[in-house]
């Protein structure tokens, strides 16, 4: 018993350790972007070395990893609780709800929002069934793709038929609903990328000011955008609630 109390001491110090190399790494990619994330910075921040940083994370890249699977476990349990602050009867005001939490959490965090999703995941990640990022990363995308789910199975509606998309598309879309397991029909499924598509592009404009030549506020921009969406899947939309 006491070399198990040990042992659980010494991992509990671990733990302690990894989680302040990440929240050190993260300070730094808030305050000097990407470019400042080296296990060098976070060493001399830690007043550690870095060899001594290497015996935790064994590759910057492996860092990267850990930060990016901590990002989106973050913003996933963000957007879960604005989904379950709504009644399950109300589909399109647990949808809405979803969104505007992660915008929030994406313009708050436009650091994080970057690195999540301008740093593909390779294929080695693709392949690699136990990585932290990719599995965090699979949860936030089932955070959409279940709600798109429960929305088809209370409320079936037409969509674009199968039949009449390109090819190169139906094949794509057979390959994705194999890999995620959808229970989505292929043409609903292509409904739910399309909307992905809108939403994420839309927010990307945002956190990366690329629509500032236009528009100062786009809060008006992205509820059009949410109408628009609960129009094509025949929700009703509520617009925000004012404080």
């Amino acid at each position: 018993m006491p070399q198990q109390t040990a042992s659980s001491r010494v991992q509990k110090r671990r733990q302690a350790t990894l989680l302040e190399i990440r929240n050190t790494a993260r300070q730094l990619l808030r305050e000097h972007g990407r470019a400042s994330v080296t296990v060098n910075a976070v060493a001399r921040e830690m007043g550690m070395s870095g060899p001594a940083v290497y015996r935790y994370y064994p590759s910057h890249d492996a860092l990267v990893e850990a930060l990016i699977a901590d990002f989106y476990q973050e913003l996933t349990t963000t957007m879960q609780t604005a989904r379950d602050a709504c009644p399950p009867e109300h589909p399109g005001r647990r949808l809405t709800a979803t969104c505007r939490a992660m915008r929030t959490w994406a313009i708050t965090h436009p650091g994080e929002f970057s690195w999540m999703f301008a740093s593909p995941v390779d294929a080695a990640t693709r392949r690699d069934a136990e990585s932290p990022r990719l599995r965090a990363g699979q949860q936030f995308e089932k955070v959409f793709l279940d709600q798109f789910a429960d929305i088809w199975e209370r409320n079936p509606h037409p969509a674009t038929p199968f039949e009449d998309l390109a090819p190169s598309l139906q094949e794509q879309i057979l390959e994705y609903a194999s890999r995620t397991d959808s229970p989505l029909p292929p043409e609903a499924l292509h409904q739910f990328l399309t909307s992905w598509i809108r939403l994420y592009g839309l927010l990307c404009m945002e956190v990366l000011h690329q629509l500032d030549f236009a528009y100062s506020d786009l809060e008006p921009v992205f509820e059009e955008n949410l109408r628009e969406l609960c129009a094509m899947h025949h929700l009703e939309y509520e617009p925000p609630r004012t404080p």
